[in-house]
């Protein structure tokens, strides 16, 4: 059974960065597109970014556009999402999945907490 970790939150201020990451275990990794999405308390999960499977393309929600950056290595079977000029909005548990996603393959999420 394939399983994605998530990692790499924390607790950041306004305008700080954190880097995610998500690594995947199983082969079936550099075939599929990926997504990050993320869930704020009170609000349905939504979609944050996805690349495809070669990391040519990449789709960003407009309340990320120009401040996340997502990339992948399929090498490391590891996808990332870089965020920098974080607002308390981004406040949400951010999980990785594939794309669309599927209910197999949710795992914890990495919490980030964007606070002064």
């Amino acid at each position: 059974q394939a399983q994605l970790v998530e990692s790499g939150g924390g607790l950041v201020q306004p305008g700080g960065s954190l880097r995610l990451s998500c690594a995947a275990s199983g082969r079936f990794f550099s075939t599929y597109a990926m997504g990050w999405y993320r869930q704020a308390p009170g609000k349905q999960r939504e979609l944050v970014a996805y690349i495809g499977s070669g990391g040519g393309s990449t789709n960003y929600a407009d309340s990320v556009k120009g401040r996340f950056t997502i990339s992948r290595d399929n090498a490391k079977n590891t996808v990332y999402l870089q965020m920098n000029s974080l607002k308390p909005e981004d406040t949400a548990v951010y999980y990785c999945n594939i794309y669309p996603p599927e209910y197999t393959y949710w795992g914890q999420g990495t919490q980030v907490i964007v606070s002064s």
